[in-house]
Parts: structure tokens; sequence; C-alpha cells
């Protein structure tokens, strides 16, 4: 993956006549990240604003999360979105009422994480269907031990480790961001469209890739930073400002 480090400017007028498609990171993209997963803050208008993004974009719009689409639907309605949880290790096209069913990470190796968060006070622990998430933001001095320990475990089961912020993930091998839009674009609505990914995370820098290598590109949302984007908006705000203006 091609990392630049340069300056990047906002990204131009939404290309309705290019035919986009959009992909859409969740925490810290369309809501600000909070210091637990369940106490974010939803803004009232956000289904209202996707649903008509969907209708807009006649079905090319779909979330990409590190969440699991179950945890995303807590949220979110996404009876007409395309959803890929887990950073892409389910999968659940718009009106499909199921994520597709993959394998879950080794019985021994989520034992293992359940141990690890109980050795560190402030850890927390979020289990998905397909994976074992470590949040370290109240207890920042345990991020070397957390990211070590689940390296090993990866080592020895045939995983992956993801890291984003102040979250470390074990999950099954092969599973991305950049993988999902991948799988997405060979389907309908999205077949042949210009692909638009948009994320604030160092797990999302593999959907910029792949937006890119399918001929559209992302846009990053926070500070600047080396990143595989082309263009980056400041904060949900102007993420929301550029989707409808």
């Amino acid at each position: 993956m091609t990392f630049e480090s340069r300056a990047l400017a906002p990204p131009p007028p939404f290309p309705d006549a290019d035919r986009p498609a959009l992909f859409l990171d969740f925490d810290g993209t369309l809501v600000e990240i909070a210091e637990e997963p369940h106490l974010i803050s939803v803004p009232t208008h956000l289904n209202e604003s996707l649903a008509a993004l969907s209708r807009r974009l006649e079905g090319r719009i779909a979330i990409v999360s590190g969440r699991a689409v179950g945890n995303l639907d807590e949220h979110l309605d996404l009876a007409a979105i395309a959803a890929a949880g887990s950073h892409g290790g389910e999968m659940r096209m718009a009106g499909a009422k199921s994520a597709n069913p993959l394998a879950p990470i080794a019985i021994e190796a989520a034992d293992a994480v359940r141990v690890l968060v109980g050795e560190h006070e402030g850890l927390m622990l979020e289990e998905k269907p397909y994976g074992m998430a470590v949040h370290y933001r109240a207890a920042p001095n345990a991020a070397e031990t957390v990211i070590e320990r689940l390296e090993t475990l990866a080592a020895g089961h045939d995983l992956a480790v993801k890291r984003g912020k102040m979250v470390a993930e074990l999950l099954p091998r092969g599973f991305n961001k950049g993988a999902a839009v991948h799988s997405l674009m060979m389907t309908e609505p999205f077949e042949g469209s210009l692909p638009i990914f948009i994320g604030d995370d160092v797990t999302d820098e593999d959907g910029f890739a792949a937006a890119a290598e399918l001929g559209g590109f992302g846009i990053l949302v926070g500070p600047a930073r080396d990143t595989a984007a082309r263009y980056r908006l400041e904060g949900p705000k102007e993420v929301y400002a550029w989707l409808t203006a």
C-alpha cells in the first residue's frame, strides 16, 4: 500500500455526473469518536441523510465499519443500505435480513483475549461475530502488552491483528475494508461506478487504496497524516456538508 505525506485539499463537489458510489466508515466519520463504542452520539438527521443519499445514488452506498453489522443496526436504519462489518469480515446487501456468515476466530484464541482483558484494569473487550477488539483508551500504558499478546495469538492461530485509534483487534486473516470494497464493487448496483471511500482511521487505508485501484479516491477525515487518500475533510460535520452540498 502506498502512503503519501502531503497537504490534502478538500474534495471537489460531490460528482453526480461520474456515477459515484459511497463507502462510508462510521466512527470518526459519521459520528464523533467516544470514550467507549456504546457512548457515541448519533445525529438525529443521520438516518434521513443516508436514506436521501441512497435514493440520490440509486442504492450505491454502503457503511464499511469495524463494528459488527448487528451493532451498526443498533444505531442506524440500514434496511435499504449495504453494510460491511468487522472490517469486511461480514457483509449484508441492501434489503437482506442477515449478514453473510464467515468463520469466527478459534475458541482458544477468543478465551486468551478474554484472559488478557481481565489482567489489566481499564481495558474494554468488544466481542464481535468474527473478531475480538481490545480498547485501551482508558489504559494507554497497556497498549504495548495488548498488541504484543494479540500478535502472538495471531501467529499461533493464523489470524491477523488490526490496529486503530486506541484499539487492536484479532480477526481472521484476509478481512479488511479494501477487500469489502472490492467485493461490493462486483455486485449491483455498485458495478461500474466510481468508488469514494471516506474514513478517519488507519484501518480505512485499505479502503482508500481499493477505491483508488478501482478508479475512484479516498477522503481522509481528521488530522493530516501519511495516507493513501487523495483528499481530506476536518471532521464529521464537514463530511455531512460535503455530502449534502
